[in-house]
């Protein structure tokens, strides 16, 4: 495989596999808690990251976790609180990052809105040694969370106030998944890029949810579809010259589709299964 001869594309499968991983990993825990567009506003707020970064001559990556971070604290806060007035404060939240990511680029020497191509949209080519040791340390802050607290973590996701009773840290978890949603955010903008990210979060465990049941399994093939799908996507556009996040989400709606079609027939069987079952039962009773 020629592609593994540039040094570029090397990092560029590694940047991939690694959001293959986490993306998955935390959209699963979103997604049970009906939050699957939180990616999308935390990739919005990261956007003045990145900017900051170009202006304060650092790393966008790190400059973007950290903002981030500030702003998925700030979601769950004001989701916490449960006023009326959230969803408002929440979509000026959004804006304002996107909004402030533009304004503040304009003032970084040199700077335009150009610069932020990459990181909307990802690309393969730009991913540098250095964005890759970041996205590596990120990338295990996700796993470590997502797979080592994950029995506490969906506990708080099924009922937040059984989780207190219980004697869990429900606060201290709920703001531990909104930072390790925004690290995610930030491995992969490289890669998928900043508008596209919380779709990985996303199709690739609504596919998993198709033709699993349990918890567990649906994360477990959740994250063998996102790593596969990172990684052929950003095969592809080694040869077509794609953008590697459309191509990355066009493939896991693809697998979606076909997860669909195949999880259809097997659940009318199921569906009809358990009919034919119900009545043998109710036949036995009214024999009885």
């Amino acid at each position: 495989m020629d592609l593994l001869d540039y040094a570029f594309m090397q990092r560029a499968l590694i940047a991939a596999a690694l959001v293959g991983i986490t993306a998955p990993a935390i959209g699963t825990y979103l997604v049970q808690r009906r939050q699957a567009v939180m990616g999308d506003g935390i990739g919005h707020v990261a956007m003045t990251g990145v900017a900051l970064g170009f202006l304060l001559n650092t790393s966008p990556i790190w400059m973007a976790t950290l903002v981030a971070v500030v702003g998925a604290v700030g979601m769950e806060l004001i989701r916490s609180r449960g006023k009326t007035s959230g969803d408002i404060a929440l979509a000026m939240l959004f804006y304002g990052g996107l909004a402030g990511g533009v304004m503040i680029i304009n003032l970084a020497p040199g700077g335009s809105t150009a610069n932020l191509t990459s990181y909307l949209f990802g690309s393969i080519t730009t991913v540098s040694a250095e964005d890759i040791t970041a996205v590596v340390v990120l990338a295990l802050f996700v796993v470590a969370v997502t797979l080592g607290l994950r029995r506490q973590l969906f506990a708080v996701c099924q009922d937040e106030e059984f989780a207190r009773v219980t004697g869990l840290p429900v606060r201290f978890l709920n703001l531990l998944m909104a930072v390790t949603a925004a690290v995610t955010v930030t491995v992969a903008m490289r890669i998928v890029g900043l508008l596209l990210v919380s779709a990985m979060m996303v199709i690739p465990v609504a596919a998993a949810q198709r033709v699993t049941r349990g918890f567990t399994a649906t994360l477990t093939v959740a994250m063998v579809i996102g790593v596969l799908v990172s990684l052929s996507g950003t095969a592809a556009t080694y040869y077509i010259d794609a953008p590697s996040g459309g191509t990355i989400v066009l493939l896991a709606i693809a697998v979606f589709m076909v997860m669909t079609a195949v999880s259809t027939p097997l659940a009318r069987r199921r569906a009809g299964a358990a009919r034919a079952a119900e009545e043998v039962c109710t036949r036995d009773d009214v024999k009885v």
